[in-house]
């Protein structure tokens, strides 16, 4: 007789890391309103805006490492991850806690993990704390003109009219995933960039562009929602296309404006940045052939595991190359 236990220990590990991380496929059942709180958080979105601090450093030209730096680029990560992404996802389960209990009943509000009055208080309490810490960021870096403070209340409003009615930029599947893809690339980039730089109308068009291709990527959490979308009427681009013709559009929006970027890096003479990052462009297409557009509803998270690794290094190589530029 096989012994099961193993293998089912390993299961019930497997789903509360997702629960905590707040990823599909979790459990219901937590107890710690610690852990509950950070579900909500979704710390698992916070890494592209962590690492669009990153790119925006890069793309200054002005990064030196040093103790101080590293400690305020982490402030800055600090920022843009677990408080204003925070923020955002924690609004975001307030406003679709009944679209919640139809594709993801196991979420904290609509399993009644936590109550609505406690998460109201997260909202603000994570708002704050972004409004705070961007400022204490504009003193450190000297700004006449509190740029760190403007990005986190351009942010907060862009997360605010993305899941709030009446605007919910989120039941419009090309308004709501650019937003999300700008907020994704753009928004981090540019504090990165005006943290060690000065932030400039080439980098902000150039990123608002890139942030093209974090639509893309938008798109591919809408397949796991298609069923409750539906229901609620939310113009999904799964919903409004279907999905064999939504992964398509999905794909061709992630590769072309990847590949947008590079011929940008040629026009600017960096061949070789450009090189390197349409080089990391080809394995996406691979793991978009063998996953995605085969069953985008069963391997959304397979294909998400294996190509996105490749997009943010190409985000990483086009920051580089425009801090070497000096663009």
């Amino acid at each position: 007789m096989t012994d099961t236990k193993p293998e089912k220990n390993q299961e019930e590990a497997t789903s509360k890391a997702r629960q905590l991380l707040g990823m599909k496929g979790a459990a219901s059942g937590e107890t710690n309103i610690w852990k509950i709180r950070l579900q909500l958080m979704k710390p698992i979105t916070w890494i592209p805006l962590i690492w669009g601090v990153v790119c925006g450093a890069a793309s200054s030209g002005n990064y030196v490492w040093s103790l101080e730096n590293v400690l305020i680029a982490a402030a800055c990560m600090l920022l843009s991850g677990p408080l204003m992404t925070g923020y955002t996802q924690t609004l975001n389960d307030f406003y679709d806690r009944e679209i919640d209990a139809i594709n993801e009943p196991y979420r904290p509000i609509p399993s009644g993990a936590i109550s609505v009055p406690q998460v109201t208080i997260q909202i603000v309490v994570l708002l704050l704390g972004g409004l705070g810490l961007s400022y204490l960021l504009d003193l450190w870096a000297g700004h006449e003109t509190p740029v760190m403070l403007y990005l986190s209340l351009g942010g907060a409003f862009i997360a605010y009219i993305y899941s709030a009615p009446p605007l919910k930029l989120k039941q419009n599947g090309w308004l709501g995933n650019y937003a999300l893809g700008a907020s994704y690339i753009a928004l981090p980039w540019w504090a990165g960039h005006a943290l060690f730089g000065e932030l400039n109308w080439t980098i902000v068009i150039l990123t608002l562009i890139y942030s093209c291709a974090g639509l893309g990527i938008a798109v591919v959490n809408d397949f796991k929602s298609v069923e409750g979308d539906r229901t609620l009427g939310l113009k999904s681009l799964p919903v409004m296309f279907g999905i064999t013709t939504a992964a398509w559009i999905c794909v061709i929006m992630i590769d072309t404006f990847q590949m947008g970027i590079a011929g940008y890096l040629v026009s600017i003479h960096e061949n070789l940045y450009a090189s390197i990052l349409f080089l990391l462009v080809l394995p996406q297409i691979v793991f978009q052939d063998m996953y995605f557009l085969r069953d985008p509803l069963e391997n959304d998270v397979k294909y998400q595991a294996s190509a996105q690794p490749f997009l943010v290094l190409g985000m990483l190589v086009a920051g580089l190359a425009l801090g070497h530029a000096g663009v």
